[in-house]
């Protein structure tokens, strides 16, 4: 494999620090909002950002003809369930361990490709599943002590995974022509859709602001991990071979979890270091192609 030019690995550094240290920025918002409201706004902000990126690109905004089905369930899976799972997720365990549990989804693909369209598990694949299992026992086991609502924790955590799972076999399964950025674009905004309208049935109309700290997550979550890191991944993606730009799902945990401790103090035991080792290795089996391989 040649060596993937500075400018890539740059943006995979990038990328990494972006969606690592976001998951922190979760908890910070849900101090003071609600998870509907604060959803709501992120969806906001990341359609807007993407609408001018899209525009400024001069992309077409055309969707395919017979595509809206699978555009419509790859934004419930990847954008809507992802978001609300996720929020749920960190509202009842650490951020940085959210993280890891939503980050198994190379390992549902696995999964699901076995059951579903009876996909070969090979040896390596099993030890990665094996080791994610590992990982998720010993990161939760601790939580279970130490935090009443952990096992919707877990539950929210491993279903955000689940979900990203069966929307990346939409995506790959469909033909979406030259949409590039556009794709992600309508994604955010027919979720945003339901997103703003069950917040304003669940929570109403704001009738102040959110602290400042909240309301700058909030937006941040839109704009930068969100609608800035969708157009990173898709620089990623063009200038790094897939195996490469696929080890964002392997480092944005490590980074998520260290931000978590550094900024919200969020417990880091021996054992959920090891969680951690394990879940890397994980992914790492599941991604990186086996020696002699490209």
């Amino acid at each position: 494999m040649a060596r993937p030019p500075a400018r890539a690995l740059a943006l995979l550094a990038a990328l990494t620090f972006v969606w690592g240290t976001n998951w922190p920025l979760f908890r910070i918002a849900l101090d003071s909002l609600s998870v509907w409201t604060f959803r709501a706004g992120v969806l906001i902000a990341a359609t807007l950002m993407l609408f001018a990126i899209v525009a400024i690109r001069r992309e077409s905004f055309a969707v395919p003809p017979g595509r809206w089905p699978a555009l419509i369930a790859a934004s419930i899976l990847n954008v809507g369930i992802w978001g609300i799972t996720t929020a749920l997720a960190v509202l009842y365990i650490p951020s940085g361990h959210a993280s890891v549990l939503a980050y198994t989804m190379p390992l549902w693909v696995a999964l699901l490709g076995f059951v579903l369209f009876r996909q070969t598990l090979t040896p390596r694949m099993l030890a990665a599943l094996a080791l994610g299992a590992a990982a998720v026992g010993a990161l939760m086991m601790p939580n279970f002590a130490s935090y009443a609502g952990a096992p919707l924790g877990l539950l929210f955590g491993l279903l955000a995974g689940f979900c990203w799972a069966l929307g990346t076999f939409v995506m790959k399964r469909t033909d979406w022509g030259d949409m590039k950025m556009s794709l992600t674009f309508w994604q955010i905004l027919i979720s945003a859709v339901p997103g703003v309208t069950l917040a304003l049935l669940i929570d109403g109309l704001p009738k102040e602001w959110p602290p400042l700290p909240s309301l700058i997550s909030m937006i941040y979550t839109g704009v930068v991990p969100m609608a800035l890191g969708t157009a990173i991944w898709f620089a990623l993606v063009a200038l790094l071979p897939t195996q490469v730009a696929a080890l964002a799902s392997i480092t944005v945990p490590m980074v998520a979890v260290a931000s978590g401790v550094l900024i919200l103090s969020e417990p880091l035991s021996a054992l959920q270091a090891g969680a951690l080792a394990c879940s890397v290795a994980s992914l790492w089996l599941a991604l990186m192609p086996a020696r002699g391989k490209t």
